[in-house]
């Protein structure tokens, strides 16, 4: 399957749901009193989805590194905030574990893909040279613009 938008990637795909998991606990009582955990545990969930999107869209491997280490890192604050809403008896521990081992997998698929940005020849639509023309070609091409053109003297 050829990838055209990152809306293409699993691992997008995978952190889009994990959103909406998060976003429907949260709207569940207790847990929708705590407006500020409630707001960072959100806030975190749509920052691995948008890193994800935002690292895509630059079209070169090593900005979209850099973004899926911010994803990465979105994931683990998400399995410290769920053990704060266990703590506080906002969720069960069977919601908490399922949602943690969510972010584990997406932080583990964020990480392979880290591996293979890393190791891959191809640096990125941005850094695609075009292609060059035969020397000849390249002559021909700077005689017929310079014919007719009065020599400065």
């Amino acid at each position: 399957m050829k990838v055209e938008s990152f809306e293409d990637l699993n691992i997008y795909q995978q952190a889009r749901e994990l959103t909406n998991k998060i976003y429907a606990v949260t709207r569940n009582e207790p847990f929708a009193r705590d407006y500020g955990l409630v707001d960072q545990i959100r806030r975190a969930s749509v920052s691995i989805m948008s890193n994800i999107a935002e690292g895509f869209e630059r079209e070169n491997n090593t900005e979209f590194i850099y973004f899926l280490y911010i994803a990465k890192g979105s994931c683990g604050e998400i399995r410290a905030q769920l053990t704060v809403a266990l703590d506080q008896k906002y969720i069960d521990g069977d919601t908490c574990k399922d949602l943690i081992d969510r972010c584990r997998k997406i932080s583990g698929m964020l990480n392979n893909l880290i591996t293979y940005l890393k190791d891959s020849k191809f640096k990125g639509t941005k850094f695609k040279k075009p292609p060059v023309k035969p020397w000849s070609e390249q002559v021909k091409e700077l005689l017929e613009r310079t014919k007719n053109k009065p020599l400065n003297s």
